[in-house]
């Protein structure tokens, strides 16, 4: 398949309609709810954290990705998830399509963790520099509680791993197909997909102490994703 033709298909199908409720009714909770004068932390329950945090539950690879930081941040979310996901639904079917999202979801949390793991193990190691260096225990303190507290504590929340599976799907399937950016760009797929994703990869290698974004969760969605659809393709499943 190289260009997408939208004749004969649902504009809204069954499980992009539920997702976009389901995402839209949790954003209403954290922010009806979910205030700092509350006594029920959404983020702290939901959220992803890392696993060495006390705060890591199992539930939150999955539950993450229904929790959204700002109106902003779930729009873009949500408008990728029903441009590009409607299409892949419609061709796959509500129950593949579903595994698929869920798939890249958990897989690009638990890359964001091995990689969040890898940082953290870092900054212990140089806490232990630090002890056998001969510093003072407030130096060594300040430094490590800068280095790791401010990590391991942090909340992940969002689709954006799940919709770069399924944007890269997308690429992957109809590559010729012209996207149109701002809804009047035009651009093929296969240059958005590659462009975006390389935009995400120099960030994720760069990791910039200011960035709050969690680069490496979305080029794991993407990674993810990739390999799925190859590999059902290759195995002639509903394509």
């Amino acid at each position: 398949m190289n260009q997408f033709r939208p004749t004969g298909y649902k504009s809204l199908p069954e499980i992009i309609k539920n997702l976009l409720i389901i995402n839209a009714l949790m954003f209403f909770a954290q922010n009806t709810f979910g205030g700092p004068t509350s006594t029920f932390n959404f983020e702290d329950i939901f959220a992803l954290h890392a696993f060495q945090s006390d705060l890591f539950k199992p539930w939150q690879l999955i539950t993450h990705m229904f929790l959204h930081g700002d109106l902003g941040h779930i729009f873009g979310n949500m408008l990728a998830l029903w441009m590009f996901g409607s299409i892949l639904e419609n061709i796959w079917g509500p129950k593949q399509f579903l595994l698929f999202y869920f798939l890249c979801g958990v897989g690009a949390a638990l890359i964001h963790l091995g990689i969040l793991s890898i940082e953290l193990m870092n900054a212990t190691k140089y806490y232990h520099e630090l002890i056998t260096s001969g510093a003072t225990q407030t130096d060594y303190a300040i430094e490590f509680m800068s280095r790791y507290k401010a990590r391991v504590d942090v909340a992940t929340l969002g689709a954006s791993g799940a919709v770069f599976g399924i944007l890269i799907a997308f690429v992957y399937l109809f590559p010729n197909t012209y996207i149109y950016l701002y809804f009047f760009i035009p651009i093929k797929a296969k240059w958005l997909g590659i462009l975006y994703f390389s935009y995400e990869l120099f960030f994720a290698l760069r990791n910039s102490a200011g960035d709050n974004v969690a680069r490496w969760a979305h080029v794991g969605g993407a990674v993810v994703g990739f390999i799925l659809v190859y590999i059902w393709k290759r195995n002639n499943r509903r394509f």
